[in-house]
């Protein structure tokens, strides 16, 4: 399978299964496209009468461009066969039973009102709680004796809020660098802030003892303060922004990124990170929303366009700054063509249910985070494990070969059959596809490539 297509100034051509991408010129875009359906000399005389008015191409060059796309297929390089379904699996069933990361419910309670919240304000559905040490603790002892071999465990500060039980989180914290040395592990800490609550205090502790620090900013101050209020109905722009520019300025390079959210209330979301670069962040994503339909907040057909031309101005203003100097990340565009996961990862899926799980202040386990409050999905808990083997072997057997729609999509060796839980909230079922966000995540990936292609030509500087 091959996928074309004409962004930034390139001709590109994707060989889907090698991961090969060719840039080229428009005669041989054309040819490529042909190449499989079209008999040769039939294919070259179509080409000569498209081309018989360009100056620049010569009688022999027709045929010199079959003969290039031929070398390239021999050498699998260009329509190379889908060798991987029976490797589907192999990933999972050679780490069953190993969790090597945890989304830590460390508040289910939340200072501010954002009505988009898929989470009901960080209530989950449920009661409002907040996580004790001591199960905390059991949590992280889960996380060490079901990590097998593994020497880097992974855990996220979640909520809800969590700096509304910041006290439990430096004490978990100082516990897991406590039994650093004599379990053979190393913790890696994420806290993900709304940044009300920021003081020096957690400055100093996320830049001394967090990996990664995920600060919510959807942009521009009335984008913003649309949703995310206070239960008076407060904005909370003016509040926040100066403390995640004080975070920020202090952590001196190390990794945070804001974590924005746009809505059918600002499909233009290009101006939002342009606010946010205007405030001295350039770590940057802005992810859609995923409402239910008849949503106010959902995006519709009629956003689609808008967001799909946002994009694509994203992806120019990123070469733009690039070449000035000021360059500036987005999450969705980190795309490495030459070093990126291996096979057995990308067809595997995201390991939610399997090597990643949230757990609640009570320490029940959940696949993900976004499934914590769904009782059918509930796993176990930190005390007895996984009980609930189905819905584990569910999420273990979601893969690229499990969507029928997968199969057919240019983009499933980038997404790993997409995202279980926007699944199963669109059609009800986690192997089930979240058509709009396929659509939307398609085109991202195109404006990512086109990037790696202009970084690899250095039309970057």
């Amino acid at each position: 399978m091959i996928h074309q297509f004409s962004l930034g100034g390139y001709n590109i051509v994707l060989d889907v299964c090698s991961g090969a991408v060719h840039v080229v010129d428009p005669l041989a875009y054309d040819m490529i496209a042909l190449y499989e359906d079209t008999p040769r000399d039939a294919l070259i005389a179509q080409m000569r009468e498209k081309y018989r008015d360009d100056p620049e191409l010569e009688p022999n060059d027709f045929d010199e461009c079959y003969d290039d796309i031929t070398r390239l297929k021999d050498a699998g390089r260009l329509f190379s066969p889908d060798t991987f379904e029976p490797m589907a699996g192999t990933l999972k069933a050679k780490t069953a039973g190993v969790v090597k990361a945890l989304c830590m419910h460390i508040a289910h309670t939340c200072n501010l009102n954002c009505s988009y919240c898929f989470a009901s304000q960080g209530k989950y559905h449920g009661e409002r709680a907040v996580m004790s040490y001591e199960v905390g603790r059991q949590a992280l002892d889960f996380l060490v004796a079901n990590s097998g071999t593994r020497h880097n465990l992974e855990v996220d500060f979640f909520g809800g809020e969590p700096l509304m039980n910041f006290q439990v989180v430096k004490d978990l914290v100082a516990y897991a660098r406590s039994i650093e040395g004599e379990t053979g592990k190393h913790f890696r800490f994420t806290l993900t802030t709304n940044g009300m609550l920021i003081d020096d205090d957690v400055i100093d502790f996320a830049n001394r003892e967090c990996s990664n620090v995920v600060l919510s900013l959807d942009g521009r101050k009335e984008v913003h303060d649309r949703f995310r209020v206070d239960f008076a109905g407060n904005g909370s722009w003016e509040k926040i922004v100066p403390k995640f520019q004080k975070l920020v300025k202090a952590r001196e390079g190390k990794n945070y990124y804001m974590r924005g959210t746009f809505t059918h209330a600002n499909p233009d979301f290009l101006e939002d990170i342009k606010v946010m670069l205007d405030l001295g962040f350039t770590e940057l994503s802005m992810e859609p929303v995923v409402a239910a339909a008849g949503d106010p907040s959902a995006l519709t057909e009629e956003d689609f366009p808008v967001v799909c031309q946002q994009y694509e101005a994203l992806a120019m203003l990123m070469l733009e700054r690039s070449r000035a100097g000021k360059p500036f990340t987005f999450y969705h565009y980190m795309l490495d063509l030459t070093g990126g996961p291996c096979i057995y990862k990308r067809i595997s899926g995201c390991g939610s249910g399997t090597e990643y799980m949230a757990v609640t202040p009570w320490g029940d386990l959940y696949p993900c985070h976004q499934f914590v409050g769904e009782e059918k999905f509930r796993l176990g808990d930190i005390w007895h494990g996984v009980e609930n083997k189905p819905v584990q072997d569910d999420f273990a057997a979601c893969n690229v070969y499990a969507r029928a729609e997968c199969r057919d999509c240019w983009a499933r060796l980038y997404c790993s059959g997409g995202c279980a839980a926007n699944a199963y909230h669109a059609t009800g079922s986690v192997r089930g596809v979240y058509e709009y966000g396929c659509r939307l995540f398609r085109k991202r990936m195109e404006c990512a490539i086109m990037l790696a292609v202009a970084k690899q030509l250095g039309d970057d500087k």
